[in-house]
C-alpha cells in the first residue's frame, strides 16, 4: 500500500501484449532548464497558457512585469502538463510556432525519446478516458488543489507499441480532427448565411469588420457617454441605425417590458414553490431546461411573474459581450414558471410583432448593437436595464412578412441543428475509437 487511497488500487486492463506495457519513465525524460533571470529579462520571455483541450498558446501578460517563483524552459516538441488539471485534459505539446516557452513549477516539462515514442501519441494516452480515470485515482493534496506529482505520473504504465503503430493511431486521430474541423466550418458558414439572408430580406447589408483607430478626436457634442467604444462608434458611424427598407420602431411601443422576481433568503422554496428561469437557462435563441430550480412565489404575486407562451427573455448581462442582451423565447414548456430579475421579460403585441421575429433580430450582431452601446459597465461588467430594452430599435415589416422570414430562418436552423448533432455524434465516436485504440480493444494496422 503506497498511499491512503482506495482509488490507487485501480488498474487499467490494457489489452496489449504484456511486453509493450511499460512505465512512462521509459520514454519521458524530465527537463529541468531553469530560467536564469540575470540572463533573461522577464519581458523577453514567452509564457504559455495550457487549455483543457491540450492546446497551447502565448499567455497575455496584461502589464505584468514580474513572476514570483522559478520559471522553467520548455522547447518545441516537449510535453508539458498541469499538475492540477491534467485530469481534465490539460496536457499538450509545445508547437513548432513556439520554439521556447517559460512555465512555472506547476507545469512539469518532459522530453520524449523520439526513438521509442511520438509526443502526439503520448498526448493521446493522457487524454483517453481510462487513463484520466487512473490519474484521478492518483491525485494528492488538499481538496480543490489536488495535484498529480511527476514521480507518480512517471511510474504509471501505458502501452508503447512499435513506432509504426503509434503513428497509425495518431494519423487516425488527426484525420478525425480534420473531419470535425470541416464540420465546424460548415456550421459557421450555414449560420453566417442564415443571418445574412435574414438581414438581406430586411434590406440590411451585413456589416464588414471595421478597424478601430488607436487615437482619435471627437467634439464634445458628439460624446453621448464617457466610453472609448461609444466614442469610436460615433466616429465610424457605427452608432447609426442600419439602413432598412422597413421603418424602425422602439420595442417599448410594441411590447410590455418587466423584470422578474429577485432571489433572496425569504423566497427559498417553501409553501408556494414554483419553477423559475435563471440566466443559465437562457441561451442564444433557445432555452436550456436541463436544470430548472424552484423559488417561493406567493399566490398573490404569481400572475405578475408567470411566463406566458410567446414571452421573450433578455439576459441583463454579466460581463461578457456574448452574454449581454441575448434572447430566447418561452413557449410554455413548464406550467406556472416564473423568471428571476436578471432576465428582462418582453411580452409583445402579437398583432404587430412576432416574438420569433423579435428573437431572431435581437440575436444578430446588428440587433444587439444597441445594447453594446447602451449597456452600463461597473468594474468591467456590462449590464442593460428595462429602459434600454424599451428603447431598442427593431425594423417592422408587415406581420405576414415577419412570419415568412421566421419560417425561412426556422428551416435553415433545423438544417444547422442536424449538422451540429452529426458533428457531436462524430466527436463521441472519435473519442470512443481513440480510447479503444489506446486500450487495445481495437487494432489499427499501420499503413
Amino acid at each position: 500500500m503506497e498511499r491512503w487511497s482506495v482509488g490507487s488500487f485501480s488498474q487499467i486492463d490494457w489489452q496489449w501484449p504484456r511486453e509493450v506495457i511499460k512505465p512512462l519513465s521509459t520514454v519521458l525524460r524530465r527537463r529541468f532548464e531553469v530560467v536564469n533571470r540575470k540572463d533573461h529579462d522577464f519581458a523577453s520571455l514567452q509564457l504559455a497558457t495550457l487549455h483543457f483541450d491540450g492546446g497551447l498558446e502565448p499567455r497575455e501578460l496584461r502589464g505584468k512585469v514580474e513572476f514570483k517563483g522559478k520559471l522553467f524552459f520548455a522547447l518545441a516538441g516537449d510535453v508539458i502538463y498541469s499538475k492540477i488539471d491534467v485530469r481534465n485534459g490539460a496536457i499538450g505539446i509545445v508547437p513548432d510556432s513556439m520554439q521556447r516557452v517559460a512555465v512555472s513549477a506547476e507545469y512539469p516539462v518532459y522530453q520524449v525519446d523520439a526513438k521509442l515514442a511520438s509526443p502526439d501519441y503520448i498526448k493521446l494516452i493522457f487524454r483517453t478516458r481510462v487513463f484520466r480515470d487512473r490519474i484521478n485515482a492518483m491525485i494528492s493534496g488538499a481538496s480543490g488543489r489536488k495535484r498529480v506529482q511527476p514521480d507518480v505520473l512517471e511510474k504509471l504504465e501505458a502501452p508503447l507499441p512499435p513506432m509504426a503503430e503509434q503513428r497509425a493511431i495518431v494519423e487516425r486521430w488527426r484525420s478525425a480532427q480534420a473531419q470535425l474541423a470541416a464540420a465546424g466550418v460548415r456550421v459557421e458558414k450555414q449560420e453566417a448565411s442564415c443571418t445574412e439572408k435574414f438581414l438581406s430580406s430586411l434590406g440590411i447589408t451585413s456589416p464588414t469588420a471595421t478597424v478601430r483607430p488607436k487615437s482619435f478626436a471627437l467634439h464634445w457634442t458628439r460624446l453621448d457617454r464617457w466610453s472609448v467604444s461609444s466614442a469610436t462608434d460615433s466616429i465610424l458611424g457605427l452608432d447609426e441605425l442600419a439602413e432598412s427598407k422597413f421603418e424602425y420602431a422602439r420595442l417599448g411601443k410594441l411590447a410590455a417590458v418587466s423584470y422578474g422576481i429577485q432571489k433572496c433568503p425569504a423566497n427559498r422554496p417553501g409553501q408556494h414553490p414554483h419553477p423559475y428561469l435563471r440566466v443559465a437557462n437562457v441561451r442564444k435563441g433557445y432555452l436550456d431546461l436541463s436544470e430548472v430550480k424552484q423559488i417561493d412565489v406567493p399566490a398573490s404575486e404569481l400572475e405578475s411573474y408567470r411566463l406566458q407562451p410567446g414571452d421573450i427573455l433578455f439576459v441583463e448581462g454579466n460581463g461578457s459581450r456574448a452574454e449581454l442582451g441575448r434572447v430566447a423565447k418561452w413557449s410554455g414548456e413548464i406550467a406556472d414558471c416564473v423568471h428571476q430579475n436578471h432576465l428582462i421579460k418582453v411580452r409583445v403585441d402579437a398583432a404587430r410583432l412576432s416574438p420569433d421575429f423579435a428573437m431572431i433580430w435581437f440575436n444578430t450582431e446588428i440587433g444587439r448593437s444597441h445594447f453594446f452601446r447602451a449597456g452600463k459597465t461597473s468594474s468591467g461588467l456590462g449590464t442593460i436595464n428595462s429602459n434600454e430594452v424599451r428603447n431598442a430599435p427593431i425594423p417592422l415589416p408587415p406581420l405576414e412578412a415577419q412570419r415568412k422570414l421566421v419560417e425561412r430562418v426556422t428551416a435553415a436552423r433545423a438544417e444547422i441543428a442536424r449538422e451540429r448533432a452529426a458533428a457531436a455524434e462524430l466527436r463521441q465516436t472519435i473519442a470512443a475509437e481513440v480510447d479503444a485504440l489506446i486500450l487495445g480493444t481495437k487494432l489499427l494496422k499501420p499503413a
